[in-house]
């Protein structure tokens, strides 16, 4: 089997035990061996110190005497009984001058030994040691030299290890190291089985995670900081896979909001790829652009999106640390529809795109803008008569007659402000909340009836006759008196200002259901032009400006009749009769 089959098939404990007691061995090792050589080198010192020693009393003996008056043996032979060989070296010339006999080498006296390592040192430092081996005995010697002004004195002894006992290393301290190291190797067992199976387990549970799979692992607790660090990691995991299934069912949620959104919604990464859009917003880019393409391809080269484009370019990748979001908009109208398009760009660089439809507001604005605008002709009309009339009588001298049709204008002006007042004022509470009106049990057949006794003069001037079909007793309904009565009076007056002399009003109760009571109003008059019947119920609306203001009218009372059947939760249309003159049908809601 080889090697690499070897180490796959040993587990994790045994592979860290292997490796960290591999790495302690060559430790204790490299230990042993720098103590073996700091050993060494100190009783090498020690050595070197002995044979200074010597130098230093053989000098105490001969530094008075002549150098053919010394007897080196003999003083050797007082100093020690070791077989110390003594050498005095010329320090000027590195002669021999002198030598013991044992000392004594062929041709040694005609030798230069200023080349020899301790007599260079000695001439440096004053003193020094070397151990060489010499080629006349055939064995090293340990040499110590020392100068004394003009003599250098060497002394030498035979180096063999085995013998010198002062050089051997320490026996005891070896036995203590490899008893500390094999104590050191059975912990190390023990650490490493223990944290084998805790990393293994580490193991299994980031095998298990990576694949997204449930984690069963039994780790008990206070084993060792990994087991403790795996347990936690392991209820840690089992709390994220819970929020992670939570998350998706909300992201799940959020997915199927954005997508019945009446919102046009995109979401962009910082390097403008498509995170998620909605229907909405590829049906609205398209409809904007004229393109069926993904967005990807021409969205941020649209030439209708200029300023959008520009913003995203020129701020996407600035750093914004003090706001939350950056955010543009635009408006676009795009054949009969308007847009509003946001751009809104988050702190990660990601940004949003959302387009709206905006046609109903925008049409909505320009209707408050136009009613406005009428209100204050409307206004303007009967305020402006009234003070022409009365600035006439008051600058003109005139007799009664004269006087009192001038007032008698200016009274039906000023009716005319009231009625216009009192329906303006009706139409913005019905605007503002349904619930300014309350509602009572209310008798539709007899607010019919007060309608028509109320409207005969009228109706007797016009010579208009009205007939009513399906109206019965206790034709009960939960309304308001107010808004129903306004109903029926105001399409009376409509009619009998506009369908012509002569003509018939018919009202029918042409069907009754349990929820609904459906109505008729007819005449056999002139009837409205098609092109007129949809704005029919918008205020201030007139069909013949002229004629209409000067029959009196305010121009709201169709738009009343429209939001009182609302109101009422029903509904209400027009049409032209097939026989001619107009047909408004409508609908009351009985509770």
């Amino acid at each position: 089997m080889s090697t690499e089959k070897v180490r796959k098939s040993m587990t994790f404990d045994r592979k860290l035990f292997f490796s960290i007691g591999s790495l302690f061995i060559v430790f204790i090792a490299i230990i042993l061996l720098f103590e073996y050589n700091l050993e060494k080198e100190n009783r090498q010192q020690s050595l070197n110190a002995l044979l200074q020693d010597y130098n230093e009393l053989i000098y105490s003996q001969i530094k008075n005497k002549e150098i053919d008056q010394i007897s080196i043996d003999s003083i050797i032979q007082s100093i020690t009984r070791k077989p110390l060989r003594v050498t005095i070296i010329s320090a000027h010339s590195g002669k021999v001058l002198l030598e013991s006999q044992q000392e004594k080498e062929p041709n040694s006296i005609a030798n230069n030994h200023l080349d020899r390592p301790e007599i260079r040192s000695s001439l440096k430092n004053g003193n020094g040691y070397a151990i060489r081996y010499s080629q006349s005995f055939k064995k090293n010697f340990f040499y110590s030299a020392k100068r004394y002004d003009d003599w250098i004195i060497r002394s030498s002894l035979p180096f063999e290890r085995e013998k010198f006992s002062i050089l051997s290393p320490n026996n005891e301290f070896i036995y203590f190291m490899l008893a500390i190291s094999i104590f050191a190797i059975l912990l190390l067992y023990y650490f490493c089985h223990s944290l084998g199976k805790s990393i293994a387990a580490l193991s299994q549970l980031s095998q298990q995670a990576e694949q997204g799979k449930p984690i069963h692992i039994t780790i008990k607790s206070g084993v060792d900081d990994i087991g403790n660090i795996t347990q936690s990691l392991t209820h840690i995991y089992d709390n994220l896979l819970k929020t992670k299934e939570k998350l998706s069912i909300e992201q799940e949620k959020l997915f199927k909001h954005l997508q019945f959104s009446k919102e046009g919604l995109a979401f962009f990464s910082k390097d403008k790829r498509i995170i998620m859009a909605n229907n909405l917003f590829i049906q609205y880019l398209n409809f904007i652009t004229d393109n069926t393409l993904s967005p990807s391809d021409y969205l941020f080269k649209e030439a209708n999106l200029k300023k959008i484009n520009n913003f995203i370019s020129q701020k996407l990748y600035e750093q914004n640390e003090q706001e939350e979001f950056i955010s543009e908009s635009m408006v676009i109208d795009k054949g009969s529809r308007t847009f509003l398009i946001e751009c809104i760009i988050f702190q990660d660089h990601t940004f949003e795109i959302a387009i709206n439809d905006i046609t109903q507001q925008e049409q909505e604005s320009r209707l408050k803008r136009q009613l406005t605008q009428n209100i204050a002709h409307e206004l303007k009309t009967p305020v402006s008569s009234i003070r022409g009339y009365m600035e006439t009588i008051l600058s003109t001298e005139m007799d009664d007659s004269r006087k009192k049709m001038f007032m008698e204008r200016c009274y039906a002006q000023s009716k005319r402000l009231t009625d216009l007042l009192r329906d303006i004022s009706m139409l913005n509470r019905l605007d503002e909340s349904k619930d300014l009106y309350d509602t009572d049990n209310t008798d539709l057949q007899k607010i019919i009836n007060e309608v028509i006794n109320e409207s005969q003069a009228a109706l007797t001037e016009r010579e208009m006759t009205v007939e009513t079909k399906n109206l019965h007793e206790r034709m009960s309904i939960n309304g308001n008196y107010s808004l129903l009565y306004s109903i029926f009076r105001n399409l009376t007056d409509n009619a009998i200002a506009y369908a012509g002399i002569g003509t018939k009003i018919t009202i029918d109760c042409y069907l009754e259901d349990s929820k609904y009571y459906y109505f008729s109003f007819s005449d056999n008059g002139i009837g409205v032009p098609e092109e007129h019947l949809n704005r029919l119920f918008e205020r201030f609306y007139r069909v013949d400006k002229g004629r209409s203001r000067k029959l009196g009218g305010t121009g709201l009372g169709l738009a009343i009749v429209k939001n009182a059947v609302l109101f009422h939760k029903g509904e209400i249309w027009v049409k032209n009769g097939l026989s001619g003159g107009l047909n408004i049908l409508f609908s009351l809601r009985k509770v």
